[in-house]
């Protein structure tokens, strides 16, 4: 390393990290670049290296072999496990938090009694280790309900519950293995009245900086029907989320999270990301993830104008206080591309050309479960496989742009939504 020339490891293989690796490589600050594993897409920006995001000697020693200056860690299971606090005992800088902190993601009910340590505004819930306490307390709620698996479960652990023989059937679902072990234990909770919104802010263990807002769409069918699933589009800003939103959401969620999680000795270090609920009350936590939301990080990216790494390095080494970003005023909007049968089963090895693709500076495919066989065709490797990203001067525009590209795309194996920003394309509309 040169002073401020940083070798950076990005860990992951979606749509998340292909965005982050984009990003990263505009920097100048970037001397080399790896991911790992990496997809199809980050293959055209940095070296993909094959490494298990579980065996932690494996990377601590390829950061060492490699001098790498920073790493940057994608997707939450590798949090939850304590890849961070690994790198850290090894002087490696990571950007994430230890353990310890990235329980804010790994067990909804550590979060929601912190909520009511903190007097964070939440929906009313309850924390249950067996069937029939979690019976029991169902029977004296009112539907529809939310039940939820405690642990990580690939987005998918959240069941709206319409009856109380659906909430029933729930908890035993859950109960009995659905989700494996992150389902040991499950929250329920009261089912919260408005509308969604992702919000992200940057903290250094003191400090934290709000980033750009976000909204993601979960459902797998138009008209946000069907089940949940990782996320199958999004757009940014969320115009919903007024300045007066943004300063009500630091001061009554974001800052008594902070501080109860310091007071804790856990101090958190990495991006925050703060599912809303905005009520009639005013905003209200849904659930906190400690990484970058995947699609929101695409359009984050997309709409970021400053340098990413030193804001990231900032981050890993505890000190914020300097850092500025800005954001362009022009909205991006990404649309998930997956594979037929998704989030149920799937086909993999199916063909993508994306020779069509027109080109366009305001046009972006993230490559998510991609990859490029031994011949160099590239082929579908996961249930959300691209992610078509386009910058407009409104939504609507933005929008326009994105579904322009996934008609270039040639993957007969394929599908989207065809309404992502259907919420604030009304808003701009009237």
């Amino acid at each position: 390393m040169t002073e401020n020339n940083f070798n950076i490891l990005v860990l992951g293989s979606g749509g998340r990290e292909h965005a982050l690796c984009w990003k990263i490589d505009q920097s100048p600050h970037c001397n080399k670049l790896y991911c790992a594993p990496g997809n199809g897409g980050t293959a055209g920006m940095a070296e993909n290296v094959p490494l298990d995001a579980d065996d932690h000697p494996a990377i601590v020693d390829f950061c060492r072999a490699h001098d790498i200056d920073l790493v940057v860690i994608g997707p939450e299971a590798p949090l939850v496990n304590g890849l961070a606090d690994s790198l850290r005992q090894n002087d490696i800088a990571a950007f994430g938090p230890d353990a310890a902190a990235a329980q804010l993601e790994g067990s909804k009910g550590f979060t929601k009694d912190l909520c009511a340590q903190a007097n964070i505004p939440t929906a009313a819930y309850g924390r249950f280790t067996a069937p029939k306490p979690a019976h029991d307390y169902l029977a004296t709620q009112t539907v529809p309900i939310v039940i939820k698996a405690d642990g990580l479960a690939a987005g998918k652990g959240v069941i709206i519950c319409e009856t109380m023989d659906a909430g029933h059937a729930a908890i035993d679902h859950i109960f009995d293995g659905a989700f494996g072990e992150a389902g040991a234990e499950l929250v329920i909770e009261e089912f919260m009245t408005g509308e969604e919104a992702s919000f992200f802010v940057l903290c250094d263990g003191k400090n934290a900086m709000p980033l750009a807002t976000a909204q993601d769409h979960k459902r797998v069918g138009d008209g946000d029907t069907g089940p949940n699933t990782g996320g199958m589009g999004a757009y940014s800003p969320a115009a919903i989320m007024t300045p007066d939103l943004v300063a009500q959401t630091m001061q009554s969620i974001i800052y008594p999270t902070l501080d109860t999680m310091a007071a804790r000795g856990m101090p958190y270090r990495g991006v925050l990301y703060a599912g809303l609920m905005l009520t009639d009350e005013g905003p209200k936590l849904v659930e906190y993830n400690c990484r970058f939301g995947d699609p929101e990080c695409q359009v984050l990216m997309l709409r970021l104008e400053s340098d990413l790494v030193p804001a990231l390095m900032a981050s890993a080494i505890g000190d914020l206080s300097d850092t500025e970003l800005n954001w362009a005023p022009d909205p991006a909007l990404t649309v998930v591309m997956a594979a037929n049968g998704y989030p149920g089963g799937y086909d993999k090895g199916t063909t993508i050309n994306l020779n069509a693709l027109h080109e366009d500076e305001d046009l972006v495919v993230f490559h998510a479960g991609t990859k490029t066989d031994a011949t160099g065709q590239l082929t579908a490797n996961g249930g959300r496989v691209l992610n078509v990203t386009a910058r407009g001067k409104t939504v609507a525009q933005a929008q326009t742009k994105a579904y322009a590209g996934c008609a270039e795309v040639d993957w007969p194996e394929g599908f989207c939504r065809q309404d992502i920003g259907w919420r604030e394309i009304e808003r701009e509309q009237t």
